[in-house]
């Protein structure tokens, strides 16, 4: 029951957008064919075709139904021995104000502290004898909670969480207890250099904004929430239409269905006045710099704005992204399909580093992260500033074309199993209203050429004021206007 920042970060770096059954080796090798066929001539593309359409039949429907307050159904049926079912949210940390910052998270600690039906020690025990597993997050735009178990226990699990959202104690005795949890969490992810540094990002990014805020919420918050607080935001967001009920695995719609109208039917469905409007959060170029010098490390992020999940730049910046790529000394000198990767590693240039492209609903973050040794962080940032011009001027199709497959790939590597299946649908009803298949996402990464990727690293890179976060032993990290410079005098 954690926060994910950068879960945020995580979720989008892999693009989470495809229909899947659990057979995902199988189906990237007919992906795999798929591409090398249609770069043969005569029949084999032929047969690469039928390979992949095959592929495209073989992955069960994602069945979508809404209730009449609202609430979304969606499930995949696998036939598994095990599903995972959840609670898909629209609300998160964004939703918040000043005052109220870090209900969301705090409320999401509460839902297992017991309920009118259950204790604590019986939600517990009730879960164990089932040999499930219960868990929770929250991020800036979305709380989720959700259950894996046997496919047979599937309407306990939906029981369990109907009563969680629905009937949560919130007592005062445990409030006050959790305070002092979500206290010692703060510390922790102090701890976590990553998030502390993609923290200030979206600090600097979006200041004096919904987003600019943390998902914790400061510490002043944490100490004077309460329990009005918490039934507040459950008042205001927890209605049918911002909720979608996820499952996948071994499930069965029409069962999963008949569970969603008894036990969510009675949620509402409307506002008795306005309802909660997605804040506007305008992104500024600009940095923070924490400068340490007892640090080993700096640890440093720079980013740009990109997109949100629905603009059709969306899947450009991934293969982009992906084009940058990642590396970490483990890699030795493998592992070097990226330029800026060759360069790390030759130059002995960094410790490791990430590219990511983080997407919301209208606006998102395209950057990289690193950690550095004190005496690289220069040359670094000059060779990632250096390939991310080169998309916007003089990128191969063999780099692109690399980049899709690779892209494709992780994709589908990455769906392995009902839970990040389930959290894929969930995720995708609340983000575009509908699960894309398979084949329309493979038809719009193959779509993407190097025209395409100039064209949009051009618009959302080249000559773009930069947003920067930086902590640690950072004396040599260039100035300000010296990267904001960096962002165009490559360009020819």
């Amino acid at each position: 029951m954690t926060p994910v920042p950068p879960s945020d970060v995580k979720m989008a770096t892999t693009l989470r957008l495809l229909a899947s059954s659990g057979k995902c080796l199988v189906r990237r090798s007919l992906l795999e064919e798929s591409r090398l066929g249609r770069l043969a001539a005569g029949p084999h593309r032929l047969l690469a075709t039928q390979a992949a359409h095959q592929v495209a039949l073989n992955v069960p429907e994602t069945k979508v139904t809404t209730l009449e307050n609202g609430l979304r159904v969606a499930s995949e049926d696998s036939g598994l021995s095990t599903c995972t079912v959840g609670l898909w949210i629209d609300a998160g940390s964004r939703y918040e104000n000043e005052r109220n910052n870090g209900t969301a998270h705090f409320l999401e600690h509460m839902a297992f502290k017991g309920t009118r039906k259950r204790s604590q020690l019986d939600l517990e025990l009730e879960i164990e004898n089932m040999g499930a597993h219960l868990n929770a997050y929250t991020s800036r735009e979305q709380t989720v909670y959700y259950a894996k178990a046997f496919s047979k226990d599937l309407p306990r699990a939906v029981e369990i969480l109907a009563d969680i959202i629905q009937n949560s104690m919130l007592g005062e005795a445990e409030i006050e207890r959790e305070r002092g949890v979500i206290l010692r969490e703060m510390q922790e992810v102090e701890t976590n250099l990553q998030e502390v540094v993609f923290d200030y990002l979206h600090a600097t990014a979006y200041q004096a904004t919904a987003l600019g805020r943390t998902i914790l919420g400061p510490t002043e918050n944490i100490k004077t929430i309460n329990k009005g607080d918490l039934v507040e935001y459950i008042t205001a967001h927890y209605k049918g239409p911002r909720i979608v009920l996820a499952a996948a695995g071994g499930v069965s719609h029409n069962e999963l269905i008949d569970l969603a109208k008894y036990h969510f039917g009675k949620l509402p469905g409307s506002y008795e006045s306005d309802a909660p409007t997605l804040p506007s959060c305008p992104f500024t170029g600009s940095e923070i710099r924490i400068r340490d010098d007892k640090m080993p490390l700096a640890h440093i992020a720079i980013a740009v704005e990109a997109v949100g999940w629905s603009h059709p730049d969306t899947i450009p910046l991934m293969v982009a992204n992906t084009l940058i790529g990642n590396w970490d000394r483990s890699f030795g000198g493998g592992n070097l399909s990226s330029k800026l990767a060759q360069m790390a590693c030759q130059g002995n240039l960094c410790h490791s580093f990430q590219s990511f492209n983080t997407c919301y609903t209208d606006t998102g973050l395209w950057g990289l992260y690193m950690v550095c040794e004190p005496g690289t962080i220069n040359e670094m940032m000059h060779f990632t500033q250096q390939q991310w011009m080169s998309l916007c001027t003089n990128i191969s199709e063999s780099e692109v074309a690399r980049a899709k497959n690779l892209l494709k790939t992780n994709m589908l590597l990455h769906l392995d199993g009902s839970t990040p299946i389930c959290e894929d649908i969930g995720r995708q009803m609340l983000c575009y209203s509908r699960r894309i298949p398979l084949h329309e996402l493979e038809f719009r990464i193959d779509a993407v050429d190097t025209s395409t990727i100039k064209d949009v690293c051009t618009k959302h890179i080249f000559n773009k004021a930069p947003t920067i976060a930086a902590v640690g032993p950072i004396e040599q990290l260039p100035d300000y206007n010296q990267i904001r410079n960096g962002m165009f005098w490559m360009k020819t």
